[in-house]
């Protein structure tokens, strides 16, 4: 995090504003006052949002744990952001166009469409956002049957290191586990139905108490649910998922952990009130969020001496 004068709605000094910091890759601004503490979520679509930034901490033994999907539970991260960069690819009509690796920060952890208008933005200016959805959901659409008819991308959904027995454990302790991602239902199910047939351990939908992800996809003809304008870095998906899901009360957050790889998903845990362990391998650290971080570790199996 950098500390800067301004950003859009405050400034240094001014209405009790005492300090502000910026995370490198410009998603929120941290706004600290002598009696509280704000968070400026911005937003490519044009809906920005300021939310309270509460005051965390852990207590164990846990009651639930919340658990990012891309690059936390599985890893497939490098397809999703292939998938953005083929679409840019067609919206630009050159097969050879490749992202550049400054990219990543952007088109990792947000909604679809932020992405999306990320490259527009750099990439595309003028294109269209809603001819952009168009391609990339014909491309997912295609790549996702390809995958599940044995002909897709070699290697694109992984689990995570020892997620099984991360898992096992938990369970066994009678902790209550939430996936939560950003990911629209279509991409997010196929995932981690893909990595529990490679463990085989069944059914996610039975196994998790939980799942909750960003909702079905809007396009022409279907309907859709939230989950463009709302995503990772707000609070919503999870704080959804322990209050509704598993039915804890916002009182009872300090017997709740989450578990994040990107900066944005680390941002959403602490906005929803829950102390947060960072997983190497995302992109906290690049986007400055590390410090946000109540938690490091390096594998999943640590976080079972923190939780219990």
């Amino acid at each position: 995090m950098t500390e800067i004068e301004k950003s859009e709605f405050f400034e240094k000094g001014r209405d009790g504003v005492r300090k502000i910091t910026t995370s490198n890759d410009g998603k929120i601004d941290i706004i600290d006052f002598d009696d509280k503490t704000l968070c400026y979520v911005k937003s490519r679509m044009g809906y920005p949002a300021i939310y309270p930034m509460h005051k965390t901490h852990f207590e164990p033994k846990a009651e639930a744990v919340l658990m990012d999907l891309d690059g936390t539970s599985v890893h497939s991260e490098q397809f999703w952001m292939w998938i953005i960069e083929r679409t840019t690819a067609r919206i630009l009509g050159k097969s050879e166009f490749k992202r550049e690796d400054e990219d990543e920060p952007f088109i990792s952890g947000h909604s679809v469409s932020e992405h999306l208008q990320y490259m527009i933005d750099k990439y595309a200016k003028g294109a269209s956002l809603e001819t952009a959805r168009q391609y990339y959901f014909e491309i997912v659409n295609y790549e996702m049957n390809e995958i599940m008819m044995g002909r897709g991308k070699k290697e694109a959904f992984n689990p995570a290191p020892n997620l099984k027995e991360f898992l096992t454990a938990v369970k066994k302790e009678g902790i209550k586990i939430g996936l939560v991602t950003s990911g629209l239902y279509e991409k997010a199910m196929p995932e981690i139905i893909s990595a529990f047939k490679q463990l085989d351990m069944g059914d996610p939908a039975e196994f998790y108490d939980c799942i909750i992800t960003a909702g079905q996809a809007l396009r022409k003809g279907h309907p859709g649910t939230m989950g463009e304008l709302s995503p990772k870095p707000h609070p919503w998906l999870y704080a959804e998922t322990a209050r509704v899901g598993l039915g804890i009360p916002f009182e009872r957050r300090h017997k709740v952990i989450g578990i994040e790889d990107s900066a944005s998903g680390v941002v959403s845990i602490k906005l929803a009130g829950f102390s947060c362990a960072g997983i190497s391998g995302g992109n906290i650290a690049d986007a400055g969020a590390d410090e946000l971080c109540d938690y490091h570790i390096d594998n999943l199996m640590q976080l079972l001496d923190i939780i219990l």
